[in-house]
């Protein structure tokens, strides 16, 4: 996750038991909405992250970054999505020549009108948020950061492939995200080093013209403790996404995971989809407000981000919630 720009701004309860079809059930503040579609499982999507963490940590123009390109595209076709590999030589912020794939997965591409979803699949290089000076320097197995909102949607694509929902739902993996400026260097902090997969997409489309109706980006959806806050820049861009979304994790029974307050502004994924892209897009991403070590959490860009510190109860708030939001479509 990068190094984010931070702006200052200030029942329902659903037992899955299985992996099968949710139960519909209401609570007073959801009277006239149910749940809808089919049970997240989360035990399936903690695999999916602990199988990208087998690969190491998947930095920019290393083998396991290429391993796990292969894996994540076999995992999406085998789910029966059409899958295409964006490949651009992007250029780091210490002028590293950063050999990218954004990875874009489709389900029914036949249809027009459509939905994205987003996460990026590259670890930092740099664990340069760690206590200890000594793993400043170390890669970042980045099973929240990273592995978590992949995993999330393979798991979503899993349950469309055995589903069938009337609309277009284009996955994207995001590349060269986490190459931003470390902490540790001489450089200044500079935005635009971050989320270059991101940056480059949303100048150069996969397909001419592509619109979709909205985006919801998944950054650290795996996290200990995670909550959801409201993060400022999408209010800023997509307020009606923001309140499409919480309101969903409310009727299935999530909304302890997702409080209604402001949370901070990040630079994340999102920004360039908004403003290069122009789809109105939201970034779900965990807000920790007395964390002393991070507002992203203990683990964020420390060598602790590893399987040891997912709970599979936020990954299965987070796909529950995109679920119901993908089902509720019309």
């Amino acid at each position: 996750m990068m190094n984010k720009n931070i702006f200052a701004l200030l029942t329902l309860v659903l037992f899955v038991v299985s992996c099968g079809n949710l139960r519909k059930q209401t609570s007073d503040d959801t009277a006239t909405l149910q749940p809808v579609g089919p049970a997240f499982c989360a035990d399936s999507a903690f695999q999916y992250c602990q199988a990208q963490c087998d690969f190491g940590p998947r930095t920019m123009n290393s083998k396991a970054h290429d391993e796990c390109e292969k894996w994540i595209i076999s995992k999406f076709k085998s789910y029966g999505m059409e899958v295409m590999a964006q490949k651009a030589v992007l250029k780091g912020y210490d002028g590293t020549a950063l050999n990218s794939t954004n990875i874009i997965a489709s389900y029914r591409p036949d249809l027009k009108e459509r939905v994205l979803l987003c996460a990026h699949w590259d670890s930092r290089p740099w664990a340069d948020n760690d206590p200890d000076e000594a793993n400043w320097k170390t890669p970042v197995l980045a099973a929240n950061d990273g592995a978590s909102g992949v995993a999330v949607m393979l798991e979503v694509a899993r349950l469309l492939a055995g589903d069938t929902l009337n609309l277009g739902v284009d996955f994207i993996c995001f590349d060269a995200e986490d190459w931003g400026v470390p902490q540790w260097s001489d450089d200044n902090y500079d935005g635009d080093s971050w989320a270059l997969g991101a940056q480059y997409w949303s100048a150069n489309l996969h397909q001419k013209g592509y619109k979709a109706r909205f985006g919801i980006l998944l950054d650290m959806v795996g996290g200990q403790g995670a909550q959801f806050y409201k993060e400022a820049m999408s209010v800023q861009y997509a307020s009606s996404i923001v309140d499409k979304v919480w309101r969903a994790a409310q009727v299935v029974g999530y909304g302890s995971f997702f409080p209604s307050q402001l949370g901070t502004g990040v630079t994340d994924d999102h920004i360039a989809v908004n403003t290069k892209a122009k789809i109105p897009t939201i970034d779900i991403i965990p807000y920790y407000p007395n964390c002393e070590q991070s507002s992203f959490g203990p683990t964020w860009h420390t060598i602790n981000d590893d399987m040891d510190h997912i709970d599979k109860n936020t990954l299965q708030a987070v796909g529950q919630t995109l679920i119901q939001v993908l089902f509720s479509e019309k």
